[in-house]
């Protein structure tokens, strides 16, 4: 009997245990490779190609078709997912490498699965990216909005706003990252008493450039913007914003593979643990993997990263101190602002209040670029997922108002993670509004009293 080739491949692989798979590219694990991810003879540091790479949009219209790309996705070292097959009816993104093209081209036809070729070679887009990124060196004071910048640059640029500011700008360090690397992010406060405050999570994974980029934008509006309203927005909550609590990811991202996702911790063969899994209320029982290999593997233990840990002792000490009643995480994409939980269909104590404050912040969205963004709950709005930072926030620490965005592009973007600089102020400026938009509307709600 004829079996298809990547059939054939995962007859071979799936039953082998998780310690005996090969490193799929999806995680990009590291292969004997240093923490500094440089060639040994050369010193000169290894970058991540996706010559030819194919990013395909696949519609799973059968059980069966859900039960191949669960299998295939368990088996293959060439086939990266965004998301994970889970029902009839849902369609999903794909990243194929150049080589194995051919057989999943033939996998499609074979199986009668419905899709289309978001992208031809990847690679094209990774290095426009790479040349819209502003110099290490670049000076603090042309900070912009126009570039991407690397970790040094924003930790830079967060020093010159407390030198600015004295007294209203404090540069904080949660401590140190798996690789040493410190997790900066500044304080607002212009001394009002009995406020509340708004803590900014952002950067915790590596590939999203945009969330740190949105994060320093807004550090920049409610220190510099003339607007009266959001005068009144930044004096009435103090703020916490790190702009990239997953600092060894972000750094690699520019000097090793554009696409990483986790941080940098090394296990055996593969590196790098999902911090949006790693969190402690119902960690890894849903949309996680235990795998180390996987992109979404939420560690060997609950809270088991030093990254995650830094958040939680943070967030422990200050939650009642400094009526932390706000929590707002930025990612991409997918143009989405979701609520707890992720973990479960249960919906949160509060959930009718979220869901008309998310859908507020939604139209002005819309009213300001056209851009529709989706509100709902985490679960019932993209996927379940289990350990995530919002459900501990919401869940363990009580902090009521708890928003995640995902930034542009759209769910069917054909640019995945990889937006261009020229996206950063328009994405930036919706988010802002928005954020307004729910602390307002949070405020009407009586939650900051």
């Amino acid at each position: 009997m004829y079996l298809h080739p990547l059939l054939l491949l995962l007859t071979v692989l799936v039953p082998t245990a998780w310690a005996a798979n090969f490193c799929t590219k999806s995680s990009q694990c590291a292969l004997g490779v240093d923490s500094s991810s440089t060639s040994a003879t050369t010193n000169v540091p290894v970058q991540a190609r996706y010559d030819y790479t194919r990013i395909y949009n696949v519609e799973l219209a059968t059980a069966e078709q859900v039960k191949l790309f669960q299998s295939l996705e368990a088996a293959s070292d060439s086939c990266s997912f965004m998301g994970h097959a889970r029902a009839p009816g849902q369609k999903l993104t794909i990243m194929v490498a150049g080589q194995k093209v051919a057989d999943f081209d033939d996998l499609l036809h074979s199986y009668n699965v419905s899709h289309r070729i978001l992208n031809y070679n990847f690679q094209e887009l990774i290095d426009a990216s790479y040349a819209e990124v502003a110099p290490n060196n670049t000076p603090a004071a042309e900070f912009d909005w126009k570039r991407f910048f690397q970790l040094e640059s924003i930790y830079g640029w967060l020093e010159k706003q407390a030198q600015d500011h004295p007294g209203v700008v404090t540069v904080l360090d949660l401590g140190s990252s798996t690789q040493g690397l410190p997790i900066k992010g500044v304080r607002i406060a212009f001394g009002l008493e009995n406020v509340t405050s708004v803590f900014v999570e952002s950067g915790i994974h590596a590939r999203e450039w945009i969330a740190p980029a949105t994060a320093t934008y807004f550090i920049d509006q409610l220190l510099h913007a003339t607007d009266p309203a959001v005068k009144s927005l930044a004096r009435s909550h103090n703020w916490f914003i790190f702009p990239a609590v997953n600092p060894d990811g972000y750094q690699y991202t520019f000097n090793g593979d554009r696409m990483w996702r986790k941080n940098r911790n090394l296990f055996g063969i593969c590196r790098g643990v999902d911090l949006n899994r790693n969190f402690p209320l119902s960690w890894n029982s849903t949309g996680a993997s235990g795998n180390p290999c996987h992109y979404d593997f939420s560690g060997p233990s609950a809270a088991s990263e030093v990254e995650t840990q830094r958040i939680i002792q943070f967030l422990e000490a200050r939650a009642e101190s400094d009526r932390v009643r706000t929590y707002l995480a930025l990612h991409s994409y997918s143009q989405l602002i979701m609520f707890p939980y992720g973990h479960s269909a249960e919906r949160v104590e509060n959930y009718s209040d979220l869901k008309e404050i998310g859908q507020k912040a939604s139209d002005r969205i819309k009213e300001i670029s056209g851009r529709v963004y989706k509100s709902g709950s985490i679960y019932e709005t993209i996927y379940p997922s289990s350990g995530g930072s919002k459900d501990w926030a919401h869940g363990q620490l009580k902090i009521p108002i708890t928003f995640t965005f995902e930034l542009r592009g759209p769910p069917e973007s054909e640019e995945l993670f990889i937006l261009s600089a020229k996206e950063i102020e328009p994405t930036a400026r919706e988010a802002f509004a928005a954020v307004q938009t729910i602390l307002d509307e949070a405020a009407k709600r009586g939650y900051y009293q």
